[in-house]
């Protein structure tokens, strides 16, 4: 039996998504619910699951395709034996008997019948290869299956001399241009560095950014971190960090001046009666922002394990999307990288952000007498269409004091 593979439904925010990589051949036998590919959308990377155990039978769509919710984008034959090998799985049968079933269905989807794997094709990535550089496929020699033309032969063509007027068209993506020792290499970027630059050119052309400063001791919170980081890993299973402070006095600062956790929509002022702190994570595939949800009503333990957490499933890509969105406030901290300064973007429509930066240690004068001591660059960018100076600074004063004397947080002061 022929199983059709489609794309999900996206949420509801993701229009479109591209596809990664596949992880099985045409031939190969996949078990059911093995990851058969990635779906790539603006925010996260989505997991599509194999529906049924079988062989691939045909690979609709290719590597880096863009695709859209119900497309279909492989088919799979469910009567081969579990546990048979690609090169004894009945690959090749199907295709030849089922040929007008798929190109049907694939035609169902809007997908060309020469992106299907019949005779003599355009491989799907192949063709955006060649459509980006302007060069006519049919006078390629294709080395796949079937002489079907793969994106490397499009690679191969676009690094040849140029012979014609479309041969001088910018190189395919991900391909390296030979210019001697000053080679050059065009990728595409990526969605989620897409939709990153769309909404930071959003955010500085809409919103009037300002940035204040400030610098803040660390050496209370360090004290109390060594004080109590073995006991409180111990009775909490996490490790005692210092985001957790920072977003704790984030929300001291908030809870004092409203405006900071507000955002504009149109002529109005939101109000936002939660705090939702957006907190920045690398990951392979760029910075992404989770959020964690009312952080005023968790513990510092609490609010450390989802920071841990968010952490560990950055790097795996397991993100979700409900996790990425939303927030009424961010922290980023650059000092991570070894950073001593910036001016961080605000993430629309949010109206203010907190950047942290490394701590060094400096000399410093306390009670008249030069000291040294761990310091540490803040800054906070807002909005200044609705916080006006007097509320940034002193926002970012709270965030200051209740860092330099943690009981602030504990009396609310």
């Amino acid at each position: 039996m022929l199983i059709e593979v489609k794309v999900p439904q996206l949420p509801e925010s993701v229009s479109e998504a591209t596809l990664v990589s596949w992880k099985k051949k045409v031939g190969e036998y996949v078990e059911r619910d093995e990851n058969l590919i990635d779906l790539e959308t603006d925010k996260v990377v989505l997991e599509l699951p194999a529906p049924q155990a079988g062989v691939i039978v045909s690979l609709v769509q290719g590597d880096g395709a863009t695709v859209v919710s119900h497309q279909l984008i492989a088919t799979i034959d469910t009567e081969a034996k579990a546990g048979a090998s690609a090169a004894s799985a009945p690959a090749a049968a199907p295709i030849a008997q089922e040929p007008a079933r798929v190109a049907a269905a694939a035609a169902a989807a809007g997908v060309p019948e020469n992106a299907i794997g019949f005779g003599t094709a355009v491989m799907p990535a192949a063709k955006k290869a060649a459509a980006d550089a302007g060069i006519d496929t049919s006078k390629i020699q294709g080395t796949g299956r079937d002489g079907r033309v793969l994106k490397e032969d499009v690679a191969a063509a676009a690094a040849k001399p140029a012979v014609a007027p479309a041969a001088k068209a910018a190189p395919a993506p991900a391909v390296v241009v030979p210019l001697g020792d000053r080679a050059e290499q065009r990728v595409p970027m990526s969605r989620l560095r897409q939709r990153v630059a769309e909404r930071l050119v959003e955010s500085q052309s809409t919103a009037a950014i300002l940035t204040t400063f400030n610098e803040v001791n660390m050496k209370p919170v360090m004290e109390l971190r060594n004080k109590y980081k073995d006991k409180f890993e111990k009775e909490h299973g996490i490790k005692l960090g210092f985001m957790g402070f920072f977003v704790k006095a984030a929300v001291h600062a908030l809870k004092k001046y409203p405006i900071v956790n507000a955002s504009v929509d149109g002529n109005d002022i939101v109000y936002h009666g939660y705090y939702d702190i957006g907190v920045a994570v690398g990951s392979p595939r760029g910075l992404v922002v989770p959020v964690i949800r009312n952080a005023d009503q968790l513990s510092l333990a609490q609010i450390e394990k989802q920071i841990a957490d968010f952490g560990k499933r950055a790097q795996e890509g397991k993100l979700t999307i409900e996790e990425l969105s939303g927030g009424t406030y961010t922290i980023s901290n650059g000092g991570t990288f070894g950073s001593m300064m910036s001016t961080p973007i605000i993430n629309p429509p949010q109206s203010a952000i907190l950047g942290m930066h490394a701590t060094k240690e400096r000399a410093m004068v306390e009670n008249g007498q030069v000291v040294v001591l761990p310091m540490m660059y803040l800054a906070q960018s807002y909005d200044h269409r609705i916080i006006d100076g007097r509320e940034a600074v002193l926002s970012l004063v709270a965030i200051k004091e209740a860092i330099e004397d943690p009981a602030r947080l504990l009396l609310d002061i």
